[in-house]
């Protein structure tokens, strides 16, 4: 089964030379690459956030397998909703999934559920494919949206990913697809932002759940992060890195009405 590009014309180009271009200029090709167990990486249109999630790419070593974890937007489809077979379509390439990674997971936990629909409109995961395709076609995704919301959810998904990854044998970094504050103030949003980002630096879940609850952080992908650092902790994670945030003010010039970008790469320590 084939998922072909849901936003493509609408929150990127539908242009593959275009689409390169524009790619190209987020990333770094520079930097000093690592191994990451997980990262944060944004997903609203490319010109918004494409500075963060290209940051956070190009920083990392690519694993044979990423674990995309999204929040489901569209309210279609299973709590925990999984593809496991067939290819995910862009503009610039095509991506495989992991059919071995993905019935691991199922396997393991009856809450998650084999049900495409749930990514047939969903973009918090398609934003991610033009950065990993610049970098690589070879690389195999396990595509995975979330609805489900509770702490212990989050704990019992992120073992189970935890479980699986340690089973699986190959290399494998897990992507929590998230934007921060939605339509506040830019000095509203990088005051919420901060508290959540200092609980996701503490790699703290619990405390990042209950933060983002208390102070009201319309931060979309809570879920994913909190799933992915529950993970990450049991895989061995010792360290949290900001690698770059910013709000669309500094593309819309908007400061009233911001959303928030954060970029993050949870690792182990060398």
């Amino acid at each position: 089964m084939k998922r072909k590009p849901a936003v493509a014309g609408q929150f990127y180009p539908s242009s593959p030379s275009i689409l390169s271009r524009q790619v190209k200029g987020c990333i770094d090709e520079n930097v000093k690459k690592e191994k990451a167990i997980g990262i944060v990486s944004p997903h609203a249109g490319l010109m918004y956030s494409g500075p963060v999630a290209g940051s956070v790419f190009s920083r990392i070593e690519f694993p044979h397998t990423f674990i995309l974890i999204g929040p489901n937007h569209t309210g279609i489809g299973s709590p925990v909703s999984i593809m496991s077979s067939g290819e995910w379509q862009s503009p610039c390439g095509e991506l495989k999934i992991n059919e071995d990674l993905s019935w691991k997971i199922m396997d393991r936990c009856d809450i998650v559920r084999e049900d495409p629909s749930a990514h047939a409109m969903e973009h918090s995961l398609e934003m991610q494919l033009p950065f990993i395709l610049y970098f690589s076609h070879d690389v195999k995704i396990v595509p995975i949206t979330v609805m489900a919301d509770s702490p212990d959810i989050c704990r019992l998904l992120g073992e189970v990913l935890a479980d699986a990854i340690k089973d699986n044998g190959d290399t494998v970094t897990i992507v929590a697809s998230s934007d921060m504050s939605h339509y506040v103030s830019d000095s509203t949003a990088r005051a919420k932002d901060r508290k959540a980002i200092e609980k996701i630096l503490a790699l703290d879940p619990e405390g990042l759940y209950d933060t983002v609850n208390k102070n009201g952080i319309t931060m979309c992908g809570i879920i994913p992060v909190t799933m992915m650092l529950f993970a990450a902790k049991k895989l061995g994670a010792e360290e949290s890195v900001l690698v770059k945030y910013m709000t669309s003010a500094e593309v819309s010039g908007d400061y009233d009405h911001v959303v928030g970008y954060a970029g993050m790469i949870i690792k182990q320590v060398k």
